[in-house]
């Protein structure tokens, strides 16, 4: 497979506060690669990197974002526009907000797809139609006139999936698309997401937290901890043989449908941005810490299995 998106050795600081440590994450043309973990372990801004959409107080000090082949890094703010929504699209994490309520979702979609292609209204209005059509929204003429209050959550997340068709984007960043949603309505909007996957070859990076929903779709998982990618593998072999103590720990997290079954919790906190914590920074957190090496060297993500990278000193 080719990679579509490379990141290496990202660095990235919030003023004097590390946030991101040594990134690299391939992406290959067509594939879903699922980035998990706690809130706050740098998901998000991870994902913010490449699309160059950061806080002012955000600096990257070192590393590359290659987007098929060019690096994003040296791309002016012009060429960067020209690439948001054209080539890389972003479904936000909360369809709630992300509309406008003062316009017709048909305005926005329409005024979307003309921002990223010389067309005029009529043909945008027709394009808007076919991607409502791709995303499965019945009775489009009606639906274009509509606010987005008058749909639900589930159609408002179609909606927003349909502005990312829209541009044929070769990339869609999807950051927790389904956290608002219902239980029954995130599954549908995953198999929307995949089937977009499969018919189109989209590569697509899923920010999630729920590894329970990620098992189901991603073809590669990256776990992060603490501004750290902690292990890496192919979806299938990372189910059935996590090899990091965090991952472990997530896993060993998940709800299960036996009530005879206790569920488990990670004891202790993700530690914050200012808190300096030597050595591993999941050792306070640990079932496995060894005080004598965890706590004085940092792990490095290295090779533990055939694609299976894992930055852990005991295991």
């Amino acid at each position: 497979m080719n990679k579509l998106l490379e990141i290496k050795n990202l660095n990235l600081f919030f003023g004097e506060y590390q946030a991101l440590y040594n990134i690299n994450l391939v992406l290959n043309k067509g594939e879903m690669h699922a980035l998990a973990g706690e809130s706050g372990c740098g998901k998000t801004i991870t994902a913010m990197s490449v699309m160059r959409l950061l806080p002012k107080s955000a600096i990257i000090k070192s590393g590359e974002i290659f987007f098929d082949e060019e690096n994003l890094l040296n791309y002016k703010e012009k060429q960067m526009r020209e690439i948001r929504g054209n080539k890389i699209a972003l479904i936000p994490q909360d369809p709630m907000t992300s509309l406008n309520p003062l316009y017709t979702v048909g305005n926005q979609l329409i005024e979307s797809i003309r921002a990223h292609s010389h067309v005029s209204h009529h043909q945008a209005r027709r394009k808007a139609k076919e991607v409502l059509d791709l995303v499965k929204i019945p009775d489009k003429d009606n639906k274009l006139n509509l606010y987005p209050h008058e749909f639900s959550g589930g159609m408002k997340q179609r909606i927003i999936i349909s502005m990312a068709l829209a541009t044929n984007a070769k990339l869609i960043i999807a950051d927790e698309p389904t956290t608002a949603l219902d239980v029954t309505i995130q599954k549908q909007i995953m198999d929307l997401i995949d089937e977009i996957k499969k018919e189109f070859g989209t590569t697509i990076l899923l920010i999630s937290h729920d590894l329970a929903l990620v098992s189901n779709y991603a073809d590669t998982i990256s776990v992060m901890y603490s501004g750290h990618i902690v292990e890496e593998a192919p979806a299938e072999i990372f189910f059935k043989n996590p090899l990091h103590p965090y991952s472990n720990a997530l896993l060993n997290s998940l709800p299960s449908r036996n009530p005879a079954l206790k569920l488990n919790t990670i004891e202790g906190a993700p530690p914050s941005i200012s808190e300096k914590i030597e050595g591993c920074k999941f050792h306070p957190r640990c079932e496995y810490c060894d005080s004598k090496i965890c706590t004085t060297t940092q792990p490095k993500l290295e090779e533990k299995g055939v694609n299976h990278f894992s930055a852990c000193l005991i295991k």
